[in-house]
């Protein structure tokens, strides 16, 4: 998925990649990584390289829905 492949996408909360999440905010993983810090605790630990549905839902109530995306129910 590249950067601006993100308009007016819909997408389902499920399991992301660290890189995945990054994408969809159009930033590097470095830069995700030191936005997510100040919500560890909420988030919990990842496994491995991904985010669990649960934590994905975190990460969006956190830091907002990524733009230009629509979340699928």
């Amino acid at each position: 998925m590249k950067c601006n492949e993100n308009k007016d996408q819909k997408i389902p909360i499920k399991t992301y990649s660290v890189k995945e999440v990054a994408i969809l905010y159009s930033i590097s993983t470095k830069t995700l990584k030191k936005w997510l810090l100040p919500f560890e605790k909420e988030i919990g630990n990842r496994t491995g390289y991904f985010y669990t549905p649960k934590q994905i839902a975190v990460i969006f109530d956190k830091l907002g829905i990524p733009e230009g995306v629509t979340i699928q129910s």
